[in-house]
């Protein structure tokens, strides 16, 4: 039998079984090269509070935490899911915090716990008094409190909203 002939009659085998899922020949991805920084939570700091200190605005998010600078000098490291909150910077001059480091982790002993209702960035700090600041970025704070971020970055300039509290 011609080869023609032999490759019709599979053809109509072929016909007869019904049409076949099309196979798709696999690509072959190029190997991914991962690596995995631990956070430097100091060196963050140091970021946000130089940014402060030049009136630049701006939010920072490491894993969970979320540090923030503003035009009128302040910065803050919040911990969005149990509302907690430390200073790091008022007015340029920059506030003392204690983080103890280990190994894999570190522990920030925290000041102040923090909410933000509308315009509002209220602040309550560990001796009972509370502070309402208001001019601070509270959208941009609150989304990026929330894991969302408008350019889908971990730093995020933000624009020039802030007024004098």
């Amino acid at each position: 039998m011609s080869n023609s002939k032999q490759n019709r009659k599979e053809a109509k085998r072929q016909l007869k079984r019904g049409p076949r899922p099309r196979e798709r020949r696999r690509e072959r991805s190029a190997p991914i090269d991962a690596s995995f920084v631990k956070p430097d939570i100091r060196r963050e700091i140091r970021y946000i509070t130089q940014l402060a200190q030049t009136e630049d605005s701006r939010i920072v998010t490491v894993g969970n935490l979320v540090l923030f600078s503003t035009r009128t000098r302040d910065a803050w490291l919040l911990d969005p899911e149990d509302d907690f909150a430390v200073c790091l910077c008022r007015e340029g001059e920059p506030q003392p915090f204690r983080i103890i480091d280990a190994p894999d982790t570190f522990v920030i002993e925290w000041t102040a716990s923090f909410a933000i209702e509308g315009a509002e960035f209220i602040v309550q700090e560990r001796s009972g008094s509370v502070v309402v600041i208001h001019g601070y970025p509270t959208v941009e704070i609150s989304a990026a409190c929330r894991g969302r971020s408008t350019r889908n970055e971990s730093r995020l300039r933000l624009p020039s909203t802030d007024i004098d509290s």
